[in-house]
């Protein structure tokens, strides 16, 4: 109540809700405020340092006094960095124009639902997705298609059921490989399918979210739709950033590359919300994108021994399938025989809950993802908190039967 009155609120606001994984963890953090011992696996967000010589780019920047406004889409010193990362990387060309800095690819990916949808266009997205995706799509007044995948079938892309989903009102598809939750990565031949369905369709936009691009290990060298569809450029818009490959999360550096017309409106669309991001952040991006990283192989290669043994011990609980993924920093598996089977658990969020407190450690049902009957956790954690985290999962479950 405010002075006898109800408080009202946009009805637009009203459409989201918060995200999950953010709930689930303040929900965590809260019960180690109360010195409970809990092991947060919820988050994605690696454990590791941010690597010194981005963080030196960084005090050198504050102490030349570059402290103030920059452009609104960027640096020029980082733009070219993007620009020569895109090059050298993934064999891509943009200009200047094709490129917007944000805080984070969290925004870039926000900016461009707002500048691309309008009131009632369809966005596909296939299931599992990022938690965010989806009342992204509704706050731009658009309507999310969910695109079915199985875990039985290792999450691929059904192209005819792709081709199925589209209509006269389809704008956008949404793709993101790696995939959180999943860990799924589009081969090149899946893209190329994909693409021989997108390109008949002139209006369809598709963007590409790249953001764990460098924590990959699937045995082809990593490839975005743009480069096996050269044609899809111009309607595409490739989605990073620094967060995931340089353990830089709170440093809030994404970008996001594209026709120079739908670049263009993310630029005034920003220039009325956050304006720039970080100058300081900026500079250490540039840095990041530059310089060779070496501690980036390091991490991918303990994410990969983190995830091995994750994965081995998830499979040895009655009940749990866990497929070993391509990439990023999570395991998705199915707990969807272990449900069937327990009387006390309906589906996954009681059993996140459950886990929470009784075995006092915390991940994120697969419902947030669009995939009931799974649990997302993140391994971008130590070692020693990963064993002690499996030891009490595996005891729990075994437990409540």
């Amino acid at each position: 109540m405010y002075q006898g009155k109800t408080l009202t609120f946009s009805n637009r606001i009203n459409l989201i809700k918060p995200s999950s994984t953010m709930a689930l963890t303040s929900k965590a953090n809260e019960m180690r405020q109360q010195g409970e011992d809990v092991i947060v696996l919820t988050v994605g967000e690696p454990d590791f340092d941010t690597p010194a010589y981005i963080k030196d780019a960084a005090k050198i920047a504050i102490d030349s006094g570059k402290t103030k406004y920059t452009s609104v889409d960027g640096t020029i010193d980082l733009k070219k960095a993007i620009i020569k990362k895109f090059q050298s990387e993934n064999n891509l060309s943009y200009t200047t124009d094709e490129i917007i800095v944000s805080a984070g690819c969290k925004q870039s990916i926000f900016n461009m639902l707002q500048v691309l949808i309008d009131q009632g266009d369809e966005v596909i997205i296939p299931e599992p997705y990022w938690v965010s995706y989806s009342d992204m799509v509704v706050y731009a007044g658009g309507k999310p298609i969910m695109l079915k995948t199985f875990y039985s079938d290792n999450f691929n892309i059904d192209i005819e059921k792709l081709g199925q989903a589209i209509t006269s009102k389809t704008k956008l598809l949404m793709l993101n490989s790696p995939n959180n939750p999943s860990g799924k990565y589009f081969c090149k031949q899946t893209l190329s399918s994909i693409a021989e369905t997108i390109i008949k369709h002139e209006k369809i936009f598709i963007s590409s979210d790249d953001i764990y691009e460098h924590i990959h290990w699937h045995d082809e060298k990593f490839h975005n739709i743009v480069n096996v569809c050269p044609a899809l450029k111009e309607r595409t818009v490739v989605l990073n950033g620094v967060s995931k490959a340089y353990s830089m999360t709170g440093w809030r550096i994404g970008y996001a590359a594209g026709n120079s017309e739908v670049i263009k409106k993310m630029k005034t669309l920003q220039s009325q919300s956050t304006s720039c991001a970080s100058s300081i952040s900026q500079a250490a991006a540039a840095a990041a994108l530059t310089q060779e990283c070496l501690e980036l192989p390091k991490m991918k290669s303990e994410y990969k021994k983190r995830h091995d043994f994750v994965v081995e011990s998830l499979n040895k609980i009655d009940g749990v399938l866990c497929k070993e993924t391509d990439g990023t920093f999570y395991v998705f598996p199915s707990f969807d025989k272990y449900i069937s089977k327990n009387k006390n658990i309906l589906d996954d969020t009681e059993l996140a809950m459950h886990l929470l407190n009784q075995a006092k450690v915390a991940v994120v049902p697969g419902s947030a993802f669009g995939m009931s009957g799974h649990i997302r956790l993140s391994i971008a954690i130590d070692m020693g908190s990963l064993k002690k985290a499996m030891s009490r999962i595996t005891s729990t479950l075994n437990d409540f039967k």
